[in-house]
C-alpha cells in the first residue's frame, strides 16, 4: 500500500479549512495544520479528529516537507510558512481549488450563497437530503448540530455546500464560489459586505452575477424576492441566469410564500404556498422569521430534486440549528447567555428580532465585538446603530485590531453609541471581554438575555461571563458551558 500523501493546511482553524482537513483525512491523506491561535468550536473539532495543529506559525511546521500545502485565504505575504512554501517551491493550492478537484468532480453540486443565511440554509438543505435517504456530501461554514460536524462525505450523488463570496487566496482574488461550478443555487440575499475586498455594492453584485452565470440550463436557481429594495440586487443578479429561476419571499411574483406564521417561545410554525396554493405545513424549534425564509428556500430546492413534502417536514421538525447561530451557551440564575455569529447590521437586526419573539418578557442585552472587516469600518455605521437600538442594553467592545483600519475609514464607536442613545436605549463602549464581564455581571438579573455577537473568539467571553455569574452564586440551569 502506498503511503498516504501528506497535506499541510496553513490557517487550519478557519471553519472551512478545518472542515477540509477532516474531508482530506477521510480520503486517506495524512493531514497536518497550523494557525496563529485556535478556539472552539473548530479547535475542539480538529482535536476530536486527531489532526495535529501547530501554534503559532513557524517554518518548522513544514518539516517534514509536505507533498502539498493548502493556503487559507486569511494568509498573506510575510507569513513565515507561506514564505518558506514559496522559497522552496513546495506545491500549493487554495481551499476552493482542492475542494473542487478532490471532491466536487462528478457530483451534482448544490451551492447556497448570499450575504446572510448561508450556513443555516446549507445545514437545512443537507439535513433534508439526509432525512430523505439520499446520503449527500456536504460542507458547511459551521458545526451542524444534526450531524455533529461541518462536513460529510456521503455515498449519494449530491454535494451540498455553502458558497462564500469572499476571496480565494492571496494568489487568487476571485470569490471562492466561482470554483464550485454549481448545478443549482439558492441565493438568499445580496448586500454590501466584505469592505476589505469589495469597493461597493456593484462589485458585490458582479461576483454574484458570475456565480449565477455558471449554472447550466438544466439547473435551477431559487432566489429571495421581497417587497422592498433589498431584492433589487438579487433581481439584477438573476438576470444573468440561463436556467429556470424560482423566487421565494413576500413579493407578489414569488412562487414560494409563507402564510400563517406563528413565532412562539418554544416553536415556530408556518404554511408554505406554492403558486398561490397551499403546499405544506412546517414547524421547527428555531426562532426568527429569517429562519422561516431560509427553511422555505431549502424546501423549494428539495422539492425540485423530487424530495417529498413529508420528508421535508420531518427534516425541519427535527432540525437542530448550527453552532454559534442563536446558540444557548448557558442559563445561570435565570440569565440566558446566547452566542450568535451576526456581524452585519442586517444579520444583527434579524437576530434581535428573533430573540424578541423567543424571549418576549426579557430584558435583552446585546454585546458586540466589531471584528469583521466590514464591521470595523464606518461604511455601515448608521445601519449598525439602527439595528443595535432594537435591544434594551447595548455594550460594544473596542474595534478589533483597529490600527489596521485607516482612521478615516474606522468605525466611530462614540458616534454609534450616541445614535443608539438618541433612540432612547442604553449603550456604552468597554475595552475588552474582561471589562465587559466585570461591568455587566453585577447588573444582570433573572430573565435577562445576553446575546454575544462576534465572528471570533471575543477574548473568551463565552466562558468568562458564565463563570463570573457562577462565582456570584447564581446556579446553572441546563446548557452548561465547556470550560
Amino acid at each position: 500500500m502506498n503511503k498516504p500523501r501528506h497535506i499541510h493546511l496553513i490557517g487550519i482553524c478557519g471553519t472551512a479549512m478545518a472542515s477540509l482537513a477532516g474531508m482530506l483525512q477521510e480520503r486517506g491523506f495524512r493531514v497536518t495544520g497550523s494557525d496563529a491561535a485556535a478556539y472552539p468550536p473548530m479547535s475542539t473539532f480538529l482535536e476530536s479528529l486527531g489532526i495535529p495543529v501547530a501554534q503559532p506559525f513557524a517554518e518548522g511546521n513544514l518539516a517534514p516537507r509536505p507533498d502539498l500545502v493548502v493556503i487559507g485565504n486569511a494568509l498573506s505575504r510575510g507569513n513565515v510558512e507561506l514564505e518558506r512554501v514559496l522559497d522552496e517551491r513546495i506545491p500549493f493550492s487554495s481551499l476552493p481549488q482542492i475542494l473542487h478537484d478532490e471532491f466536487l468532480v462528478g457530483k451534482d453540486v448544490l451551492v447556497v450563497a448570499g450575504t446572510h443565511g448561508k450556513t443555516t440554509t446549507t445545514s437545512m438543505l443537507a439535513w433534508i437530503f439526509e432525512t430523505a435517504g439520499l446520503q449527500p456530501s456536504f460542507l458547511i461554514g459551521g458545526i451542524a448540530e444534526n450531524f455533529g460536524r461541518s462536513f460529510g462525505l456521503g455515498e449519494g450523488k449530491h454535494f451540498i455546500l455553502e458558497g462564500d463570496e469572499y476571496d480565494t487566496a492571496f494568489f487568487d482574488k476571485g470569490p471562492k464560489f466561482l470554483h464550485y461550478f454549481p448545478d443549482s443555487v439558492i441565493l438568499t440575499s445580496v448586500e454590501f459586505d466584505h469592505a476589505d475586498i469589495y469597493k461597493d455594492l456593484d462589485a458585490v453584485e458582479t461576483a454574484f452575477k458570475r456565480l449565477v452565470n455558471l449554472v447550466p440550463r438544466r439547473g435551477r436557481i431559487v432566489a429571495f424576492d421581497s417587497r422592498d429594495s433589498a431584492s433589487e440586487s438579487i433581481n439584477r443578479c438573476v438576470q444573468k441566469a440561463f436556467c429556470p429561476v424560482e423566487r421565494y419571499g413576500a413579493a407578489d411574483r414569488a412562487a414560494w410564500k409563507i402564510d400563517h406564521l406563528e413565532l412562539s417561545e418554544a416553536r415556530t410554525a408556518w404554511s408554505v404556498l406554492c403558486d398561490g396554493k397551499p403546499w405544506a405545513e412546517f414547524e421547527f424549534a428555531l426562532g426568527g422569521e429569517y429562519n422561516v425564509w431560509n427553511a422555505t428556500a431549502a424546501a423549494a430546492m428539495a422539492a425540485n430534486y423530487g424530495i417529498s413534502k413529508d420528508a421535508i417536514s420531518q427534516a425541519l421538525r427535527t432540525f437542530r440549528s448550527v453552532k454559534r447561530r442563536l446558540e444557548v451557551k448557558a442559563e445561570i440564575g435565570g440569565v440566558t447567555i446566547i452566542d450568535d455569529f451576526a456581524h452585519h447590521p442586517t444579520a444583527i437586526e434579524q437576530t434581535i428580532r428573533a430573540l424578541r419573539a423567543r424571549y418576549p418578557r426579557s430584558r435583552l442585552w446585546v454585546v458586540l465585538e466589531p471584528r469583521s472587516n466590514t464591521m470595523r469600518r464606518n461604511v455601515l455605521q448608521g445601519a449598525l446603530a439602527r439595528s443595535l437600538a432594537l435591544a434594551d442594553e447595548v455594550v460594544i467592545a473596542a474595534v478589533f485590531k483597529s490600527e489596521a483600519i485607516p482612521e478615516a475609514e474606522r468605525l466611530d464607536l462614540n458616534r454609534v453609541v450616541e445614535q443608539i442613545q438618541q433612540r432612547g436605549k442604553q449603550a456604552r463602549v468597554l475595552a475588552d471581554a474582561d471589562a465587559i464581564v466585570n461591568t455587566i455581571t453585577p447588573q444582570l438579573r433573572e430573565r435577562d438575555v445576553v446575546a454575544i455577537l462576534s465572528n471570533g473568539g471575543f477574548g473568551g467571553i463565552y466562558e468568562k461571563l458564565p463563570r463570573q455569574l457562577r462565582n456570584l452564586g447564581m446556579k446553572t440551569r441546563a446548557h452548561g458551558v465547556n470550560e
